[in-house]
């Protein structure tokens, strides 16, 4: 596996590097089978069931948020990275839209792309995500959804004492998405499909996973 993932590494010794390496055509050929075989997908479930299952990957406390990514492409002006850190900062479930749809729209898509069969007991967001409807459809699941009201709110008061305490440590999942920046590809969208920079960002997490290894 470590000869597998050598290229995954920042600031590796020039010793590790291969004498040769193929064509770029031939290497994005290969990322392009892997993207439409799942297969980015398969093995990022794997090793987050073998993190959970080492206690590393912590569900009881979720945080879920969105960022944008403007790229050299002609579908659409921008992107929308949705995704969900777990207690520990890591990747537990990733989602690519079109940066128009609004960030409650995205939530059960990104729950439904989650890297684990487990659901998160908690999820934490902004106050975007404070909405009645999306309260009761994640109850649904199983799942606590926890945002501070919005300003304007004129319906009863939901999120109040002990439980929004936990919106404090929100910004595990903004460091999150600063991991996910220092890839260059994930920084600024290059590809025209959405599948394939979705497939670049699922190799930024399997790169983060991989590190609860080392």
């Amino acid at each position: 596996m470590n000869g597998i993932f050598w290229i995954l590494r920042t600031g590796a010794p020039w010793a590790d590097l291969p004498g040769r390496f193929p064509s770029y055509q031939t290497c994005h050929r290969r990322f392009q089978e892997w993207v439409e075989l799942g297969t980015l997908k398969t093995v990022l479930e794997a090793l987050a069931e073998d993190l959970r299952s080492r206690g590393k990957l912590d569900l009881s406390e979720c945080f879920i948020d969105a960022t944008f990514v403007v790229g050299k492409t002609k579908r659409g002006k921008g992107t929308k990275i949705m995704a969900v850190a777990d207690g520990n900062d890591l990747p537990a479930a990733i989602h690519v839209a079109s940066a128009s749809p609004h960030e409650v729209t995205l939530v059960e898509d990104t729950v439904e792309d989650r890297f684990v069969a487990d659901t998160p007991e908690r999820l934490i967001g902004d106050k975007a995500y404070d909405s009645d409807k999306l309260d009761a459809k994640l109850e649904q699941q199983g799942i606590e959804l926890i945002a501070p009201h919005r300003a304007n709110r004129i319906r009863p008061v939901t999120q109040v004492g002990r439980a929004l305490r936990r919106y404090k440590r929100r910004w595990k999942v903004e460091r999150l998405f600063a991991w996910l920046q220092h890839f260059r590809r994930i920084l600024s969208r290059h590809e025209y499909h959405a599948a394939n920079f979705l497939g670049f960002v699922q190799l930024g997490c399997l790169s983060i996973l991989m590190r609860q290894y080392f």
